[in-house]
């Protein structure tokens, strides 16, 4: 369905909106994390349980609700999912204890991976043929526009205002997109060929299994260092307060970057832009140890850091490729994917940051996951190399 390019501009607006509010609190929560763990009386280690909670609820959500959704009309799941996100957004600003605030926190993973998916499918079918990546690539610019510009903001409220007002803005924002969606989406019939068993179908395919692995693994290389970037610069008195907001959007920059040169690196090859991509994340978690404690080369750092973060990208149309009719369960597993790694990421390091064995521990885990990732990787280029079956 191919509507009038303003029209089309406002209903990816109105969805690039959503990823917005998403980004800003997934990314953010990670900066305000010494600020809930201060008011709960936790550590910060125990802090990061939270932010493996929100993965975890991505990790499950995303798969359950694109089958659940797989008859409903995009237009209404797309504003039921983003209502929820916003509900569950507001009761963890509300939370009055650490055990509250995991349980809003893993309920609002429960519809990021689904949301992500299905938005990305419908705006690339408002699109005309030749175009339908440029709606797909919108959408997601909602994401990289929040790492940075709405992180950094959020973490600087939460610094000077409380931390829980950062939920309650993304409650507010979320909100605004399920109203938008709702005043400018067409209305979309049902697909007739829609159905559970269809989507399901994708997870009888080994090579979808085998390519999120990688990103489920290699990508918490990220995650265990970025978690913890603002309670290590804190620790190590890096910096004044204001380089916190600083150095993680430094971090958005980078991911700025990193999708450009990723996107131009899955045309020429979507096993060597992951092969390139997890090599670089290894030599620059491993690079951010030399560089704690002094905010400056830590920004610098996670530029360099960001820049891996298109990884995610030969990953998608990786999974696009081997996926055949179940686009909507690859397209939510894939996000999935990648919130298991943030999950997997903080809780690895947080182990060893329990242990005493210091900040520089985040990137060892860093680099140790990257090289799993790595791993996963050779094992899924090795099977695209088998001959496929002879047809009966």
């Amino acid at each position: 369905m191919t509507l009038e390019p303003r029209h089309a501009r406002a209903v990816i607006l109105s969805l690039a909106l959503g990823t917005f509010g998403i980004g800003v609190i997934e990314f953010a929560s990670m900066g305000l994390l010494p600020y809930y763990a201060a008011e709960f009386g936790v550590s910060e280690a125990q802090a990061g349980h939270a932010i493996s909670a929100y993965a975890l609820g991505v990790v499950i959500g995303a798969p359950v609700l694109a089958v659940v959704g797989a008859k409903i009309p995009r237009k209404q799941f797309l504003i039921g999912l983003m209502g929820f996100y916003a509900v569950a957004n507001l009761l963890a600003g509300f939370a009055p204890n650490m055990e509250a605030f995991m349980i809003a926190r893993f309920a609002s993973g429960l519809p990021h991976g689904a949301y992500f998916g299905m938005a990305m499918l419908f705006a690339a079918d408002l699109m005309p043929k030749g175009k339908r990546a440029q709606g797909v690539a919108w959408v997601i610019t909602g994401l990289t526009i929040a790492n940075v510009v709405g992180v950094p903001l959020a973490g600087a409220i939460g610094q000077n205002f409380g931390w829980r007002w950062g939920f309650a803005i993304v409650a507010v924002i979320c909100g605004a997109s399920a109203a938008m969606i709702w005043r400018v989406a067409p209305v979309t019939p049902r697909d007739p060929n829609a159905s559970p068993m269809r989507e399901l179908g994708a997870l009888a395919n080994r090579s979808v299994w085998l390519t999120l692995l990688v990103g489920s693994v290699g990508f918490g290389g990220i995650f265990a260092v970025y978690s913890y970037l603002s309670a290590a610069m804190i620790d190590t008195h890096a910096g004044p307060d204001w380089t916190i907001p600083v150095a993680l959007s430094a971090f958005g920059v980078g991911g700025t970057i990193g999708n450009m040169i990723a996107g131009k690196l899955s045309d020429w090859s979507r096993f060597g832009a992951g092969f390139i991509l997890l090599c670089g994340m290894i030599v620059m978690v491993l690079l951010y140890t030399l560089t704690i404690g002094n905010w400056v080369a830590m920004s610098v750092a996670m530029v360099a850091l960001g820049s891996t973060a298109g990884m995610v990208i030969p990953m998608q149309v990786r999974l696009m490729e081997v996926a055949g009719e179940a686009q909507t369960l690859a397209a939510a597993l894939n996000h999935a994917a990648f919130n298991l790694a943030n999950a997997i990421g903080p809780f690895l390091a947080g182990i060893a940051l329990a242990k005493g064995y210091g900040w520089e521990a985040t990137g060892y885990v860093g680099a140790g996951l990257a090289v799993a990732g790595l791993a996963f990787l050779g094992i899924a280029w090795l099977d695209s190399r088998r001959p496929a079956p002879c047809p009966a």
